[in-house]
């Protein structure tokens, strides 16, 4: 039995990653062709989603897609983007700042 009363199954819990959506990697493509500075950090895979990639701006503007880490620093290294990890990073101040501006914006 589990910690609740709850039989744990085996191989459960783990997400298998899928291939990268084309539409996805085309977001961005297009992210990234359209703004200065642009960052992507990887972040760890969650139990509701796989592996993610947010890329940040320079005028810290964010967007996050679905992405296994090696699609990540492959796509980093064609578009010519630098590639972080957030666990050892963290997210940079400029995007914390910017999404306190928003939640007061609205």
């Amino acid at each position: 039995m589990g910690r609740f009363g709850r039989r744990v199954q085996r191989g459960r819990g783990v997400r298998a990653e899928r291939a990268a959506d084309p539409a996805d990697v085309a977001h961005l493509e297009r992210f990234v062709a359209s703004r200065i500075g642009v960052e992507a950090y990887l972040e760890p895979a969650t139990l509701m989603t796989g592996q993610t990639v947010i890329l940040i701006g320079h005028d810290s503007e964010w967007t996050r897609r679905r992405l296994t880490h090696p699609a990540a620093l492959a796509f980093g290294r064609r578009v010519g983007i630098p590639v972080y990890d957030v666990g050892k990073l963290g997210y940079p101040q400029r995007m914390r700042d910017y999404n306190a501006r928003q939640r007061t914006s609205h």
